[in-house]
Order: C-alpha cells, then structure tokens, then sequence
C-alpha cells in the first residue's frame, strides 16, 4: 500500500502499511468537538478497510493528548448527538482487528481518558494528566464507567469517577490505567519500539489474539455502555444539576447545586 497523508480541521492521518497514525490537531488542547468526532469516525473506518495496516498509534498534537469532549457538546440539544458519535468511535477501537496504541502526554482527562483506556495499549510520559472531572460537571464518563474497574478494579475506579480526581502518568500505570509511564522524552522510542515488537508477529493472530481477549469484556462492555447511555439520557438529563454544571463551567462561575 502505497504511504498516505490526510489533514482535516481537527486531526492528522498518516498510513504507511502497517502502521497507521493519528494525531489530535485542535489546539491547544486537543478538546474534542463533534467536527473531531466526524473525522475519527471517517479516518477509523478507512484505516480499519486496509487489510495492510496491523497497528493504529493514536496521539495528540501539542502539549496534550486531549483534554476531552467540549463541554459546550454537553449542552441538552447537541449532547444526544455528541454521545452518539464518541460511543460509535468507543465501539469501533475496541472491535477493531488493528492493535491500537495510545501515546499519551500532557492532558488525558474525560473522553480523552476514555480513548486512550479503551485502547490495547497506552504508553504515558510519568508527567502526564490522567483523569475523568465529569463529576465536578454533574455528569458521569459512561464508558469509563463501563471498563474503568476492569482494568483498575472497583475501588480505584469509584474513587477516580466519583471525586474526579486527576492522577499522574506513573500512577496511570501503576494502577492499570496505561501500560508503561516513561520520561517525557522517551515516549515516541517507548511507542516505536512497540510498533517494532507487534510487526514482527503475524497480523491475523494479533487480530485473533485480541478478538479472543475481549471476548468476555466485549460483550458485557456492549451491555454496560448501553445501560450507562440509558441512565444518562433517561434519568441525568432530567436533574438541574447537570444542566447547571455546564452552564456555571460555560459561563465560569462556581455551580449552585440543588441535588436534584
């Protein structure tokens, strides 16, 4: 397969066969919007075509992985359609056959947290920030929600969710979060040497490898995403906090709570 460059507003597509990358190009944080969520969901879809391509590294422009989904996407008239869009993007990564690697520096924090978790491997430089704040929001990360415990267990993954708390690339990995924290200077030869390791095996076992390892996770990731989507558009948009955490975020004041 011949190499192949492709740029849009919020993101850069590179594929030399077998490797395909993504880069995160919305500065300066990488946050992503629904014209980031349009483009990935194209640009995954044409990569996962090409039967050449064996691994997708997914990384963020700048000083950031991302900083995660626009809060102004959470917004009562857009967020059904934003939430629609991530949730294909989720389901697409971890259904692909392709071996996705997350490069992670600077700000990994919600959605952006969530793509990189729900990548087959996330290598992080130790200064990193990793965290899901959707709660300071009064909103919930359904699919951190979903897979976060399994692969930090339940406690971690209250505390993390519930608190909002942001942690850094060395605890990422220490709990479970990434698979290797290095010195920020080390992370492109860390991901490299990766790359370098999976192209030595045989694509159609890494495909098959992955496939029977989710097997399990996979289809109740299918049915815990599912209800988590249910619970966020049947019962949180229906409270007056959650519409109150994004207005007092959008408009930069403290939130008034009514716990309703």
């Amino acid at each position: 397969m011949n190499p192949t460059t492709t740029s849009n507003s919020r993101l850069a597509a590179a594929v030399t066969a077998p490797v395909a990358r993504i880069t995160l190009e919305h500065a300066p944080l990488n946050v992503i919007d629904i014209a980031m969520l349009d483009e990935l969901i194209g640009t995954l879809a044409e990569i996962e075509s090409h039967t050449a391509v064996t691994v997708i590294v997914i990384s963020g422009s700048g000083k950031a992985f991302s900083a995660g989904v626009d809060v102004a996407a959470h917004a009562p008239n857009v967020v059904d359609e934003m939430l629609g869009r991530f949730h294909l993007i989720i389901r697409n990564l971890v259904s692909s056959k392709k071996v996705t690697i997350a490069q992670v520096h600077g700000h990994c924090l919600g959605g952006g947290a969530e793509l990189a978790m729900v990548c087959d491997l996330a290598y992080t430089t130790e200064s990193a920030q990793w965290g899901f704040p959707e709660i300071k929001l009064a909103c919930y990360p359904p699919v951190a929600c979903t897979a976060l415990s399994a692969l930090v267990g339940q406690k971690r993954a209250a505390e993390l969710i519930l608190t909002g708390r942001t942690i850094t690339g060395c605890e990422a990995a220490e709990i479970g979060l990434a698979t290797r924290a290095v010195p920020d200077g080390e992370l492109s030869s860390i991901v490299e040497d990766s790359v370098q390791r999976l192209l030595k095996c045989s694509s159609a076992a890494l495909a098959l490898a992955k496939k029977s390892s989710y097997a399990w996770d996979s289809m109740h990731f299918d049915k815990g995403l599912a209800r988590a989507e249910k619970i966020y558009f049947e019962e949180l948009l229906k409270t007056f906090d959650v519409h109150e955490g994004v207005a007092a975020f959008l408009e930069k004041r403290e939130p008034k709570w009514k716990g309703k």
